[in-house]
């Protein structure tokens, strides 16, 4: 009956469009109240769940996300991109995967590339014929590149969830490769559909303007190799190198573009505060949710239903990414990650995956699921920008949708591709 009063008064309140956050804290206490336990667990497990000192690096790359997109970093990877592939077929494109992809490994934030590289590309692809639809749906799912691609706080969210047992360093080196694999799918996705509607490609803007945008753009994708080669060479943790990054960017902006003045950096911490203030109560609500799943011993009854549907490692994987997807359509990421960890690692490390890998298996499943209504976060955000309708968007994303699905399907199927970067630094 708990499992009723749990679930059931979450999908009411969800269908009723109330916030993700809330529809978790008011689920949580009818059930405690059902119980018959002390309110004041809840507020102990929301109080538990945010007092973990890892979580810090999350308001820290959010901020340096902000401190970026405010001071023109993004503009100037913007310039780097269309040097390098402006020429091709549907070369604007291309352009936003790429810039996509370098912003977030700066940044970590999908919403964050989404809102800059929409805002800096939108209206110029619209200026050489390109269709808002087009310009909306490349800049949307290449923006889940950032999620992938170090550091992604959303891989250290998914090792607090995991107990701490899965190093945030192996989960940042996981990434990288499939985080580029699935931007060359995007790319190849969005040179199909530009052959198809017959968009020009560019001329090349020769090597000297090439050389220029590199070195324009070098002190900003800097910051990833500081943060990812510090954390390697055991020079500071993965936690601490969040502040680095803010403390480069604010460096790097202040005297080197001389780009960030009072007012914007004002903007970035606002801005900054308040992504951090909805995600740490996302992350807080989600943790006495998944105590009271817990409680309820959901995670052993979904492992033994699993387990009992087939014997083959194959299906059950497929099975596990249908209900991520199909749940990502529907929630945030950062509650799914800490509600459903608990719930399907076992099983898959049963299976013989290793954590590390079901780690980007589930943040490339729920990446898919933030450019997917209903929910689709970041899709709502790129539409927002671009001007255009969610309706319309669907219309003709399907060829990004079937791209970010094979690399799904591989990276699942293919340990090696997570694995390897980690392997090397064992």
């Amino acid at each position: 009956m708990e499992l009723a009063i749990l679930f059931g008064t979450f999908v009411i309140l969800l269908a009723l469009g109330v916030p993700v956050a809330f529809c978790l804290g008011l689920s949580s206490l009818a059930t405690l109240l059902y119980l018959d336990i002390p309110l004041i667990v809840a507020f102990q497990r929301m109080a538990a769940g945010i007092d973990v000192f890892a979580l810090l690096a999350i308001p820290f790359f959010i901020f340096a996300g902000e401190l970026m997109n405010q001071s023109g970093i993004a503009a100037k990877l913007v310039r780097l991109a269309e040097s390098m592939l402006g020429r091709a077929r549907g070369g604007l494109g291309q352009v936003s995967v790429l810039s996509c992809m370098m912003f977030g490994a700066v940044s970590g934030s999908a919403v964050a590339s989404v809102s800059a590289m929409g805002s800096a590309l939108t209206p110029i692809m619209r200026e050489k014929g390109y269709t808002r639809d087009f310009a909306v749906n490349v800049t949307a799912t290449g923006s889940a590149t950032g999620l992938l691609i170090p550091p992604s706080h959303n891989m250290i969210i998914y090792s607090i969830a995991a107990g701490g047992s899965v190093s945030i360093v192996s989960l940042f080196l996981a990434g990288v490769l499939p985080g580029i694999l699935l931007g060359l799918a995007l790319m190849a996705a969005t040179w199909l559909v530009a052959v198809r509607r017959g968009y020009p490609g560019g001329a090349f803007p020769g090597w000297r303007q090439l050389l220029v945008a590199f070195l324009h753009a070098a002190p900003g994708l800097l910051s990833a190799i500081i943060i990812v080669g510090g954390i390697l060479s055991g020079v500071f943790t993965a936690t601490e190198s969040s502040a680095i990054a803010v403390v480069y960017t604010v460096i790097i902006a202040t005297f080197v573009y001389r780009s960030l003045n009072w007012s914007k950096f004002a903007t970035a911490t606002r801005n900054a505060a308040r992504t951090t203030a909805i995600v740490m109560l996302i992350i807080a609500a989600a943790s006495a949710f998944g105590w009271l799943m817990a409680v309820a011993e959901v995670p052993l009854r979904m492992s033994e239903a699993l387990l009992g549907i087939s014997e083959n490692p194959l299906v059950l994987f497929l099975i596990i990414n249908l209900i991520l997807l199909m749940l990502g359509t529907f929630m945030d990421m950062a509650p799914l990650i800490i509600i459903t960890t608990p719930i399907f690692l076992p099983v898959a490390t049963q299976l013989g995956m290793d954590p590390v890998q079901f780690g980007v298996v589930m943040i490339l499943n729920l990446g898919i699921g933030l450019v997917t209504p209903p929910v689709g976060a970041v899709l709502f955000v790129g539409c927002a920008v671009g001007g255009i309708t969610i309706e319309k968007s669907l219309r003709s994303i399907w060829p990004f949708y079937c791209a970010m699905l094979l690399v799904l399907l591989l990276v699942t199927a293919v340990p090696s591709i997570s694995l390897a970067l980690p392997g090397l630094f064992d």
